[in-house]
């Protein structure tokens, strides 16, 4: 892994990169399909927001197959894995009392973020 010095950040962001990664990984989850986000509480680096945690949600896409940045910011490893949009609706997040509890929340989260709920 090739470090980022300050005189290069200029030319990386002109050529700009993605995370995506070519590999063919089975997805687990589709469109439509019912989950729950684990209640974790790592030492390390997620990419998972406490508020969504121990929720409810509903794939709404799949995005395609990423670097997951929970084992890259520890290792440096480049392991793919897929990442979703996930729907909730705000009074999942927040409880029924939030003003609006039928607002909905999309949050963009990693495979091993989410366990079958349905």
């Amino acid at each position: 892994m090739s470090v980022l010095t300050p005189d290069r950040v200029q030319e990386v962001l002109r050529k700009g990169g993605s995370a995506r990664l070519d590999e063919k990984v089975s997805a687990q989850f589709q469109a439509g399909d019912q989950v729950l986000t684990r209640n974790i509480n790592p030492v390390g680096h997620t990419r998972l927001p406490r508020y969504a945690r121990d929720k409810h949600g509903v794939i709404d896409c799949d995005h395609g197959v990423f670097i997951f940045p929970d084992i890259h910011a520890a290792t440096g490893e480049k392991t793919g894995q897929h990442l979703y949009s996930v729907c909730f609706t705000s009074a999942e997040l927040w409880g029924e009392n939030t003003k609006h509890p039928d607002d909905l929340v999309y949050i963009d989260l990693f495979e091993s973020y989410l366990l079958a709920s349905g």
